[in-house]
């Protein structure tokens, strides 16, 4: 559920009408419901009402501070997977005891500063990070508080590029080989054990995967237990998915009741590292029609139509082939339809939002919306073809607010020194 609806043939956000936006701050740009950001998370951590819990947002699906704001206001966490994502985090007012650090690659800075921070748990991923981190701690003088990420060799029934389950993945650590590293861990002087983590995968349609992962997690924690290392935290990590085109995901409370069942009286407090199922349908990328042509040279017609939203913008139909729906933000119901490429302006043949997509006809100046485009857009925007990034929009009942402002070209070069050599 979210509240892009149509209007009189006009999409509107929330209350307000999307044309009156775009006029206002140009195209491209990212709108986000916050009524919809809201509804989401509350569904999603209400589902483990009742249970000792923590919904820790994964910060890389969605990254503005006012959204984090927003989430940590609502009671959430963080999950973060780099120095900068700390850095979103505390300027967004998120409290650190509710941040959990991620990822195969921390270096020495990144620890110092999530330590220095008093971060509720790093999830290790290697040998080699555990005994950084050691290091790190010791010259703080402090200790840091860990779970090891473990890898289950689950299959979570995915895309291969959003796969991270599978022992031939590069993230966390065999199952096989953890409970040596947990022992390792506890003769540590500046290691404090804490929890076990485990994370799948992304946009999964199926509870399945989750629960298969889970049982294999509780029969690691009670090896743990006989070997007299208490467990906290179990942390489950994210990947519920939306739906884009036909899938069929779990709902939140569905997902939330099986995994409660399967825990049934396990006293750890649960953490949770939801992202695209909070944000993926609470956000659009709104896009203006520059041209449309037909090319007639092949065996048959193609036809094309040029927006100003590129790859660059959003990278995930080019990056996974990945499906989004694509609307006219005004309707006309007289222009019939034709099968279309609709496509940016990069210098890329793999620049597309979409190929051979049924639309209404659509005219020079014409508004598009690429829909669920809230996770995992605006976060893996760049600046290639030396393009600015594009604004991003928060809409509150019948107000609006710009919460980046669109980029300029002397944004493109902040950083750049300019040096002649001769």
């Amino acid at each position: 559920m979210h509240h892009f609806e149509y209007r009189d043939d006009t999409l509107y956000c929330e209350d307000i009408a999307v044309p009156r936006i775009a006029r206002a701050v140009g195209t491209p740009f990212y709108l986000y419901s916050h009524a919809t950001l809201e509804r989401h998370f509350k569904a999603f951590d209400s589902g483990f009402e009742g249970f000792p819990h923590l919904t820790c947002f994964a910060v890389k699906a969605c990254s503005n501070i006012s959204i984090l704001r927003l989430f940590g206001h609502l009671g959430g966490g963080a999950d973060i997977v780099s120095g900068g994502e700390l850095f979103r985090c505390l300027k967004a007012g998120i409290d650190p005891a509710r941040i959990i650090y991620s990822g195969v690659g921390k270096t020495r800075a990144e620890m110092r500063e999530a330590l220095l921070a008093r971060i509720l748990m790093f999830n290790v991923e290697s040998a080699q990070e555990l005994d950084r981190l050691q290091e790190v701690a010791a010259e703080l003088g402090t200790r840091a508080p860990v779970a090891f990420r473990v890898n289950p060799d689950v299959d979570p029934k995915t895309h291969a590029y959003i796969s991270t389950g599978l022992a031939k993945n590069k993230f966390g650590i065999p199952v096989d080989e953890a409970l040596a590293e947990y022992e390792r861990a506890r003769d540590m002087d500046n290691i404090e054990i804490l929890g076990v983590s485990c994370h799948i995968g992304s946009q999964l349609t199926q509870i399945d995967p989750f629960i298969e992962a889970l049982r294999k997690l509780k029969r690691f924690v009670a090896r743990l237990e006989e070997r007299g290392i208490a467990i906290r935290y179990l942390d489950l990590g994210g990947g519920v998915g939306i739906t884009y085109d036909d899938e069929q995901p779990p709902h939140p409370h569905d997902y939330a009741a099986a995994v409660r069942s399967e825990l049934g009286d396990m006293d750890v407090t649960l953490i949770l590292e939801p992202g695209r199922v909070i944000t993926g349908n609470a956000g659009i990328l709104v896009t203006e029609v520059q041209y449309t042509k037909v090319n007639a040279g092949g065996e048959e017609e193609k036809r094309f139509v040029i927006v100003d939203a590129a790859m660059n913008d959003l990278t995930r139909p080019s990056l996974y082939g990945a499906y989004h729906e694509i609307q006219p933000v005004v309707r006309r119901n007289d222009g019939g339809e034709e099968v279309v490429d609709i496509v940016g302006p990069i210098c890329e043949t793999g620049d597309f939002m979409a190929r051979d997509r049924c639309l209404p006809r659509v005219a020079q100046g014409d508004l598009l919306a690429i829909m669920s485009s809230g996770a995992y857009g605006f976060s893996m925007a760049s600046n290639y073809n030396s393009r600015p990034r594009a604004a991003e929009v928060m809409v509150c009942g019948d107000r609006y607010h710009v919460i980046r402002r669109r980029e300029e070209y002397d944004d493109l070069i902040v950083g750049e020194i300019n040096v002649e050599c001769s």
